[in-house]
C-alpha cells in the first residue's frame, strides 16, 4: 500500500508551524499550539479520523498581544495542505464522507466530498461564547474555510440545533473526522480507480 503521509513546515512573520500527517494511522496525535481548545479539537480530529497528527505550532499571540486568528487559520491551512499531498492522486479512495455527531444537547452533521473543488457551506450559530479559554469561537468558520480550500474539498456543516457553543464546536471537529476517514478509506474493489466518471478529481 501507498504510505500515505505528509508533512510541512510553514513560517512567516506571524506563525511558525511544522505539521506530520499520516491518514492510515491509529489516531495518535502529539500537538502544541498554546491554545487549549484548539489542541483539544485536533486530539479529537486525529482520534476520531485515525489520523496520525504531530503538531507545533507558534505565533504572534504568544509574544504579540495578538489575537489567536494568525495561529488557528495557518494551522488548518497546514493540515489542508498535509491531507492533499498525502492523498496523492486519490487512486481508490471512497471520497465522499458524512456523519452525524450528537453532543449532548447538540446535534452537528459533516458531509464532504473530496473533489478538489474547495467549497465551505458553514451554519451554526456560535453566538452564545465567544471564547473558549483562548480561542475565539468565531475563528471555527475560519478554520474549516481553510482546511477545505487548502484540502480541495467540498465541505457542508451544519448545526441541526445545539445551545452550549463547546458541544457544536466538538460535534463539528468529531463529524468532519469521522467523515474524512470514510471519503479517504480505500474501496478495494476500485484500488487502481479515480473516482469520478471524468477520470480525474
Amino acid at each position: 500500500m501507498v504510505n500515505r503521509t505528509s508533512q510541512i513546515t510553514r513560517n512567516t512573520k506571524e506563525t511558525q508551524i511544522s505539521l506530520t500527517v499520516n491518514l492510515d494511522g491509529t489516531g495518535k496525535s502529539d500537538i502544541s499550539t498554546n491554545i487549549g481548545f484548539l489542541d483539544h479539537m485536533l486530539t479529537l480530529l486525529a482520534f476520531h479520523s485515525d489520523f496520525d497528527l504531530i503538531l507545533t505550532a507558534h505565533g504572534d499571540h504568544e509574544n504579540l498581544g495578538m489575537d489567536p486568528h494568525h495561529l488557528i487559520e495557518d494551522v488548518a491551512i497546514a493540515l489542508g495542505k498535509c491531507i492533499s499531498e498525502a492523498l496523492g492522486n486519490k487512486l481508490g479512495i471512497r471520497r465522499y464522507g458524512s456523519f452525524t455527531i450528537p453532543m449532548d444537547e447538540a446535534l452537528v452533521t459533516c458531509d464532504l466530498d473530496i473533489s478538489g473543488r474547495p467549497y465551505l457551506v458553514f451554519h451554526a450559530d456560535l453566538s452564545g461564547n465567544q471564547k473558549l479559554g483562548g480561542y475565539d469561537t468565531e475563528m471555527t468558520e475560519e478554520f474549516f474555510r481553510a482546511l477545505a480550500f487548502n484540502a480541495g474539498i467540498t465541505l457542508h456543516l451544519n448545526e441541526h440545533y445545539g445551545q452550549n457553543t463547546h458541544h457544536i464546536i466538538e460535534g463539528m471537529f468529531k463529524s468532519t473526522a469521522r467523515a474524512l476517514k470514510q471519503a479517504v478509506s480505500i474501496d478495494e474493489a476500485k484500488v487502481g480507480e479515480i473516482p469520478s466518471s471524468k477520470g480525474v478529481l
